[in-house]
């Protein structure tokens, strides 16, 4: 179901039945490392994007989930609203 470097790999899959009585598949919710050191703030400009601020900082477009898990986001959409974003220590 997902990539073996998502952070949702090893997470685990279960069940639901929904009121019309169809049964999806649902991944547990990721929680962010508790403490993650921050190496200083971005203030945000117009234009930019979270995969943009990631290759800038971490090297890696890809790693945008990491600047949620900074800043305790359950998703990009929610750090993009907000106009100071941490940039955490180093990169996985």
């Amino acid at each position: 179901m997902f990539a073996t470097d998502s952070r949702y790999v090893n997470l685990g899959a279960y069940t639901v039945t929904l009121p019309d009585g169809r049964m999806v598949t649902a991944t547990r919710l990721w929680q962010s490392p508790a403490g993650m050191g921050l190496a200083g703030y971005h203030t945000r400009a117009q234009g930019d994007r979270l995969d943009l601020l990631a290759a800038r900082y971490l090297q890696d477009p890809t790693l945008f989930w990491q600047l949620c898990d900074a800043n305790a986001c359950p998703s990009a959409g929610a750090l993009e609203a907000r106009p100071l974003i941490g940039i955490p220590v180093g990169g996985q």
